[in-house]
């Protein structure tokens, strides 16, 4: 339900649009995360609005109780939301709740901020091997396309894999990071930046991209440009490594955020230190990094089935115990 339809009240909102306003200018929030905060909360407000049979209000939101959010999320699952986008829209309401209570007298946020979402399993990545990422980056692009695209493509995809970048944060750099230099500053998610270290394969890859470019990339210009000139989309990267994918054969979890994904993997099964992966990962918390240690573990165990004589026959009778001890 949108938030301008008449099921929800002048002031509430007035209320949702300045939180949202709020965000976007203090927190430098997304615009897909403004746009799904939005929904969120005004999907709350459709329902408490349909629950008390009129428009929802500040009133009606002191009034809300456990058993109205339990009965908003039961409904929610039966329309086939999924466990993780209803902690998002659960977290949502809890930041909005807390916004409100500063601003209105007597509102109290605590029946919002102690209701607990359900479980959902954190999906682990799908990293590529390091044979496949290095045949990625070397026949990402096809044969008919120009030379520059192709050091082009080539240059995104060694900053992605060899940097740890996401797309965007690749896509968002100009004219003046042409000439790499040991460092990158990066600016991420939520507008923070970070330092990355760049590969000797990094810089040469977008000193042949910025060689070969036909576009002037002045220091306030987009570095990675279009056909035509303008700033590099990335469905077009997305559509080279869809286009490399099927030629090596490799799953369709092989896109861009993969490499990404294979930059994190591959460092921690070197070795590489989690804290540090996560600053270069660009991570707010620790525990979003550590899902890269559930995929090194389940390759572990994929290796170890595979070359391990007796990983798949049962221990002899009276065996189990004594290895044990």
């Amino acid at each position: 339900m949108s938030p301008d339809q008449p099921a929800i009240s002048p002031a509430l909102r007035q209320a949702l649009h300045d939180w949202l306003q709020g965000m976007a200018a203090l927190q430098d929030a997304a615009d897909h995360t403004i746009t799904a905060y939005r929904a969120d909360v005004a999907g709350f407000l459709g329902f408490l609005a349909r629950h008390h049979d009129g428009a929802a209000g500040i009133a009606q939101l002191r009034a809300v109780t456990q058993s109205d959010l339990r009965a908003f999320m039961a409904a929610a699952r039966a329309r086939g939301v999924g466990a993780r986008s209803l902690a998002r829209g659960l977290s949502a309401l809890k930041s909005f709740a807390r916004w409100l209570a500063e601003r209105e007298p007597g509102f109290d946020p605590d029946v919002f901020l102690a209701a607990r979402a359900p479980r959902h399993a954190r999906p682990l990545p799908r990293p590529l091997s390091e044979t496949d990422a290095r045949e990625m980056l070397d026949t990402i692009s096809d044969d008919h396309a120009h030379p520059w695209i192709q050091a082009r493509d080539a240059a995104v995809l060694t900053l992605l894999y060899g940097c740890g970048l996401r797309i965007s944060e690749a896509l968002a750099l100009t004219g003046r990071d042409r000439d790499l230099a040991g460092s990158l500053r990066v600016r991420g998610k939520g507008g923070k930046e970070r330092v990355v270290p760049v590969i000797p394969a990094a810089a040469v890859a977008v000193a042949e991209y910025a060689r070969l470019c036909p576009w002037p990339l002045d220091p306030g210009a987009p570095l990675f440009r279009g056909a035509r000139g303008g700033p590099l989309n990335a469905r077009l990267i997305a559509r080279a490594v869809e286009g490399a994918r099927l030629r090596l054969g490799l799953p369709a979890t092989a896109t861009p955020h993969a490499l990404r994904h294979s930059f994190a993997t591959h460092l921690l099964a070197a070795g590489g230190d989690l804290r540090a992966i996560q600053e270069l990962l660009g991570h707010a918390s620790l525990s979003t990094t550590q899902i890269y240690t559930g995929v090194d573990t389940v390759r572990l165990m994929q290796a170890y089935r595979a070359a391990h004589p007796r990983a798949t026959s049962t221990p002899p009778p009276g065996r189990l115990h004594d290895s044990q001890n």
